[in-house]
């Protein structure tokens, strides 16, 4: 009898142990998952206030309040996995502690492949592939303590599934085909009547330079450069020889001012009579939006020039692709400011530099990519001044990118560069009026 009782307080201790080891066991699965919801609705619904208060365009609001809602989803599936883990089968949260985790699980998978193919800081990558991995597993273990009552496990697969789908389809067609749309605004140069002064020693040429924006689009001014050049003109009677104009047109070809197509027109490198910027940098241009400059360019009447050539040039980026601060102080390479090669072009050119503060336009890039800044370089060469914006990490403004790196930030931030000329304008009858 004594062997027997002492067999059953055996059984019944191993017994409890057991027990006590499945509640101990349960509240760390439930600890777990908690913490993963936790996490996972304080990171995505920071992001989405973030979005939803200082975005500029409408579809980074849409995403914001798309990343609040997912957040508010993921807190109350966590409080139904707390009920779920308690009341075990009885719970009547089961189907929303199972959307809470899917939902959880949706936003980090998302979270996971912005961070490794658009991320820069691994500490982010780490963080969303922990709690990619985190979600997985809460997912598994929902789906377990929903054993007993497939009935809402099926609906709640449903509606994840569509949801999902919905979700990815709002997002291509709504948010990212328009976002992906290629604008750019006009600029042209409208060149009046020579006038000549009262002393008949000088003339004017007004010129009008006309920015028009037609697009839902507003743009930052990184730079806005308009130059004239005065230009001799020398025709042959006839066809030049075939090396002659070889050389000619290699001559040509070094300088961004037209290229002769006429095989009598003998090379005349143009110079340069009139350089200035025609809007100031860090300004920015307005949707469906037109503005006019007007300069006016003078020369004596006796120049010995027979034409003058106009250009204007505008560099732009997308106001709703970035954030950018005011630019700060200029900065001058004669002055001792280090500027980098191919800025300089390889030579001795003066060059000016103008650098502002930049942020990504959405939350989640301004967090797990590197901080950027704007810098503007004004290169002074004899064929005027040649503006190279870039957009570079911060401390690395002197490297030179390869040219497909290059690209990809000018098609990711929308930088462009809008040309306007040659517009010519002979000088023949306001030189006879002298």
């Amino acid at each position: 009898m004594t062997t027997s009782s002492n067999a059953d307080k055996e059984s019944g201790s191993g017994s409890s142990v057991m027990v006590r080891r499945g509640l101990k066991s349960a509240k760390v699965e439930m600890a777990g998952v908690v913490l993963v919801q936790v996490v996972t609705a304080a990171l995505v619904g920071w992001c989405g206030f973030k979005d939803f208060r200082d975005a500029l365009t409408f579809p980074s609001c849409v995403t914001g309040v798309a990343l609040m809602v997912a957040a508010l989803i993921i807190v109350v599936g966590t409080g139904a996995v707390v009920d779920l883990w308690i009341r075990g089968p009885n719970s009547n949260f089961g189907v929303v502690a199972l959307i809470g985790t899917g939902v959880t699980l949706l936003t980090n998978v998302l979270l996971l492949f912005q961070a490794w193919t658009d991320g820069e800081r691994i500490v982010y990558k780490v963080l969303s592939a922990v709690l990619t991995a985190g979600s997985l597993l809460a997912v598994i273990q929902v789906w377990r303590r929903l054993d007993e009552i497939p009935p809402p496990r099926r609906v709640a697969a449903a509606l994840i599934v569509s949801t999902v789908v919905a979700v990815a389809n709002f997002s291509h067609q709504y948010l990212y085909q328009p976002s992906r749309r290629e604008v750019a605004p006009l600029v042209q140069l409208n060149v009046g009547k020579a006038v000549l002064s009262a002393d008949r020693k000088a003339f004017a040429v007004p010129v009008d330079i006309k920015l028009v924006n037609h697009n839902d689009m507003n743009f930052y001014v990184l730079g806005a450069e308009f130059h004239a050049m005065g230009e001799d003109v020398e025709v042959s009677s006839t066809d030049l020889a075939r090396p002659n104009w070889r050389v000619g047109a290699e001559q040509w070809a070094k300088y961004r001012e037209k290229h002769p197509l006429t095989r009598r027109e003998v090379y005349q490198p143009g110079q340069l009579v009139a350089a200035q910027p025609w809007i100031p940098a860090g300004h920015w241009v307005e949707a469906n939006d037109e503005s006019l400059t007007r300069t006016v360019v003078q020369l004596p009447i006796r120049t010995h020039f027979d034409k003058l050539t106009f250009y204007a040039t505008l560099s732009l980026a997308r106001k709703d692709r970035l954030v950018m601060d005011n630019f700060g102080p200029l900065y001058y390479s004669w002055k001792g400011f280090k500027v980098p090669k191919w800025a300089t072009g390889g030579k001795d050119n003066d060059v000016i530099i103008q650098s502002a503060p930049m942020e990504e336009n959405n939350a989640i890039d301004h967090y797990t990519r590197m901080t950027r800044r704007v810098t503007t370089y004004w290169r002074f060469g004899p064929h005027g001044v040649d503006v190279l914006p870039v957009i570079v990490p911060k401390g690395e403004e002197g490297h030179l990118f390869p040219e497909q790196e290059n690209r990809d930030v000018r098609n990711r931030y929308g930088m462009l560069d809008v040309w306007a000329g040659p517009v010519e304008q002979s000088l023949g009858e306001i030189k006879s009026r002298r």
